[in-house]
């Protein structure tokens, strides 16, 4: 008998979520407090509290689990906070400083006196390698010995914990990479070793050298926390393997995750947008904006046609990552986002955060500075009494405080000084998605908001008002649907490799063998993983050229089995092209930079009902009770809807509140909502 249980767990900066899907589609949430320090102890508390919730001790519980994925910050918050690892960098003579010229570009082009970022290799511990690989392949100097050795015994002396090798062109030999690294490896035990030419075989430099840096500043960290969280599960009864969500929305195994540190970096925020993919085949549309409001940070995504945007060279604490990832935007405002005087006298919220540790005011775990949370509280937006279903309290009295010596500063009541950190947070909010948007040629008036995370439901109307955006959706299980997304995807892993020949497009003889060179690859590492045959997904990085950037470019729909295949890639590019720029130039040189191949393994399906449980309908429900709330700009009462007993179909007039027991949708003047049948709240924004 197979068993029943799936279990998706999503570290936030606040509270850790974990959800559980049943043989039968049952869904629960189960929250947690998330812990710092280690983040593998909140998710076992979040676990320990989902198998109290099913009447089960843990151990049953993890005995009967069939699939737990897994989303974590580790990596990201590493970064941010610049904790990382101790690293060395062993690179080809005369090349040491490629991360610091940082291809000559500052972050803030105009802004004359921002200091250079620190690189995260000290220029001491950037040891040169005599070698040299030429464009072409030709080894046009043997790796030197010497150089080598002495090169390893200052790492050896300076006590690194992991090195990195990036040599020149190895992309496309990296026989002296590879060379490089056995000798660290051999002469270096425990010390966590990464090639570039395994992270990223590609060319542009820079890229290249800088995501090797970050995959080994972060690669001993994600290593050591996933092994400690294997262990933790072994211990309680775990028996399965344990999956971890990457930033392109795929799942990998451990060993993968830690030897590919580099792509968590958006572990989290993926599950948010692999949801959105669900709920979209689901039928809540095709064109949506993901809005993912949590305790620390918003992240926003879009998803057009039914497909969510990758893109390569995002940018975690300053440092360009050039895996592939999800297009997401990520910005320092939550629910835990402090509110503060700045320059010149101005209210400011975030992005600093009040985290899970103190957190808000209201939380009274020390917490004395006015947060996002402290103003919904203040405001009336949330039952202090009813916070997580009634199992945490909040003090309305230490929000107020908080509040009220912020607005002390400012000359102001606590209500206008909470409704201000209100409504900044929703303007730092918005503008967020108009980078998603706006900024990549968008309109988002005919999107979705799909707001989801515990804080999301608050802001969603307001936000949508200021974008022209007249829909939103919130799904029941909105607090927890980052972990609930994480149980929709499958496994998937990349293989890619630049070629650069005397022409733009190589022969069809050449680009077959390419691709195929990469199927190969790509379906080897997966049959480690899983028996099925993967599904393979081809693209390319191309461009015109005289052009200096490229453009992904999907291959899927090109007839790999017809002939002429290079001219059917380069009219794919060239509609591609258009598609994104309004023109293409057909009488041009196409160029073929790097192919890229997917192989994605598909987990065993999930059971037939798995969309977010489906309240139990009432003929018309009535309000649960009434709060005073600040709508409008004045404090009334509104009537409270229970989520969970809403009849699907029946129509709440805004302003009213929609409570569950992890979530809140506040409904402003105009606004009209009502439960969709498949699991989640429809509003139809008012004008205003």
């Amino acid at each position: 008998m197979r068993p029943p249980y799936r279990i998706g767990c999503d570290v936030g900066g606040t509270f850790t979520d974990v959800v559980c899907i049943g043989a039968d589609g049952a869904t629960l949430l189960a929250k947690a407090a998330t812990t710092p320090q280690d983040q593998s102890i909140g998710v076992l508390d979040g676990l320990g509290v989902l198998a109290g919730m099913l009447g089960l001790p843990l151990p049953e519980l993890l005995a009967q689990t069939e699939r737990l994925v897994h989303g974590t910050t580790v990596a990201t918050n590493a970064l941010l906070e610049r904790r990382t690892a101790r690293i060395g960098l062993l690179t080809t003579e005369g090349h040491r400083d490629v991360i610091e010229m940082r291809e000559g570009l500052k972050p803030e082009r105009y802004d004359l006196r921002l200091s250079p970022p620190a690189p995260l290799v000290p220029r001491r511990l950037r040891l040169p390698l005599r070698e040299r690989i030429r464009a072409d392949g030709q080894v046009a100097q043997a790796l030197d010995e010497a150089s080598l050795a002495a090169a390893i015994d200052t790492l050896r002396t300076e006590q690194v914990e992991a090195v990195a090798i990036c040599l020149f062109h190895s992309w496309r030999d990296p026989a002296h990479e590879q060379a490089a690294g056995a000798a660290a490896s051999a002469a270096l035990p425990g010390v966590y070793v990464t090639l570039s030419s395994d992270v990223l075989p590609q060319i542009k430099e820079f890229e290249r050298f800088s995501t090797t840096v970050v995959n080994a500043a972060v690669g001993p960290i994600v290593a050591r926390y996933l092994g400690r969280l294997e262990t933790r599960l072994a211990e309680a009864g775990f028996r399965q393997s344990l999956f971890v969500i990457l930033s392109h929305g795929g799942v990998a195994p451990v060993a993968e995750a830690a030897r590919i540190a580099a792509g968590t970096a958006l572990s989290g925020p993926a599950g948010g947008v692999a949801a959105g993919l669900a709920l979209a085949r689901a039928g809540l549309g095709q064109d949506l904006v993901t809005f993912d409001v949590g305790g620390t940070s918003t992240d926003v995504a879009l998803i057009e046609g039914g497909e969510a945007a990758l893109g390569r060279g995002r940018q975690v604490g300053g440092e360009r990552i050039a895996l592939e990832s999800l297009d997401i935007v990520t910005l320092g405002a939550g629910g835990g986002s402090i509110a503060y005087v700045g320059a010149g006298g101005m209210m400011r919220v975030g992005p600093r955060s009040a985290g899970a540790v103190p957190g808000p005011a209201c939380y009274g775990a020390g917490g004395t500075e006015p947060a996002v949370t402290d103003a919904n509280l203040v405001l009336g937006y949330l039952d202090g009494s009813r916070f997580l279903g009634g199992r945490r309290s909040l003090d309305l009295a230490a929000a107020q405080g908080a509040v009220e010596a912020l607005g002390a500063q400012l000359g102001l009541g606590v209500t206008e000084c909470a409704a201000g950190i209100h409504a900044l947070a929703n303007i730092a909010m918005a503008d967020g998605i108009r980078v998603a948007t706006v900024r990549r040629g968008v309109d988002p008036r005919g999107f979705c908001l799909l707001a989801f995370g515990g804080a999301a439901g608050l802001h969603a109307s307001a936000v949508a008002r200021d974008l022209g955006m007249a829909r939103v959706a919130v799904p029941l299980l909105a607090a927890g649907l980052s972990a609930w997304g994480m149980l929709q995807t499958d496994l998937r892993y990349e293989v890619s490799r630049s070629l650069i020949g005397a022409t733009g497009l190589p022969d069809e003889p050449a680009i077959r063998a390419l691709f195929a060179e990469l199927e190969a690859a790509a379906r080897a590492r997966m049959a480690e993983w899983m028996d099925a045959p993967p599904v393979i997904r081809r693209s390319a990085d191309m461009r015109y050229g005289e052009q200096v950037f490229e453009i992904g470019v999907p291959l899927d729909a090109v007839d790999w089995d017809a002939a002429a295949l290079p001219a059917r890639i380069a009219e794919t590019f060239h509609a591609r092209h258009e598609a994104l720029f309004t023109y293409a130039l057909r009488g041009e040189e196409v160029v073929l930079v790097t192919a890229r191949v997917a192989a994605i393994g598909r987990l065993p399906a999930l059971p037939a009902r798995t969309l977010p449980p489906q309240p139990v309908a009432a003929p018309v429900a009535a309000p649960v009770a009434r709060r005073r709330a600040f709508v409008a700009g004045v404090m009334e009462d509104l009537p409270v809807y229970a989520f969970t007993t809403l009849a699907p179909g029946q129509k709440l007039p805004g302003p009213a509140i929609v409570e569950s027991d992890t979530t809140t949708v506040l409904l402003l003047p105009g606004d009209e909502a009502w439960l969709d049948g498949r699991g989640w709240l429809e509003v139809a924004v008012g004008a205003g």
